[in-house]
């Protein structure tokens, strides 16, 4: 028989990310940091390859990504008003990691499930956020899609992607629930 975990269960059911446009300093510390990422590693890594890593960003490193989101997008077409928004995500926050894809290998461990890994790392990060009491979203946009700027910027290797940027930082506004999706629609059961 299962042992169950009925508050962990509880903060799965109702976990709810927070707008990184909410989010506001205190961030956690390096200390506090530390464990919520030694918590988001925690997730499943076929064949231990370890297929992400973080970097940290805060303060000026911050200021300096907005800087140069705001002097590349508009150049590789972004429309103004989303130039600012990106642009703005960066220089408003209080910390971003950002979780970096960096694939090893894939003779033995296919590409997409060291992928997946990283993805779970990110909400991984989200979930310890949110569980020690910080507000967190995870991001992507042009910065992270855009070809080149991750290494220019962030010091990606050639092979690296941008998995998501977490937001961290303390929650300023609960955010009203949203629709959730209806599992009974979406779940098939094979029994034969």
């Amino acid at each position: 028989m299962p042992t169950p975990n009925p508050a962990a269960l509880e903060f799965l059911l109702t976990r709810r990310s927070r707008p990184a446009r909410t989010l506001q300093a205190p961030a956690p510390d390096p200390e506090a940091l530390q464990t919520l990422l030694t918590a988001a590693a925690r997730v499943p890594d076929h064949g231990k390859m370890e297929p992400w890593r973080f970097i940290v960003m805060a303060a000026a490193a911050l200021g300096r990504v907005a800087d140069a989101v705001e002097a590349e997008a508009p150049a590789d077409g972004l429309e103004a008003e989303k130039v600012e928004k990106h642009a703005a995500g960066f220089r408003n926050a209080p910390l971003v990691v950002a979780v970096v894809f960096s694939p090893g290998p894939t003779e033995r461990i296919p590409r997409v499930e060291q992928q997946l890994s990283a993805g779970a790392v990110c909400l991984g990060l989200v979930n310890a956020a949110l569980a020690a009491g910080w507000g967190a979203n995870w991001l992507t946009g042009w910065s992270a899609h855009a070809p080149g700027f991750a290494q220019r910027h962030l010091g990606l290797a050639a092979h690296e992607e941008i998995a998501g940027f977490i937001h961290i930082g303390t929650e300023s506004s609960a955010p009203p629930d949203r629709p959730r999706p209806d599992i009974a629609a979406l779940t098939s059961w094979l029994n034969e």
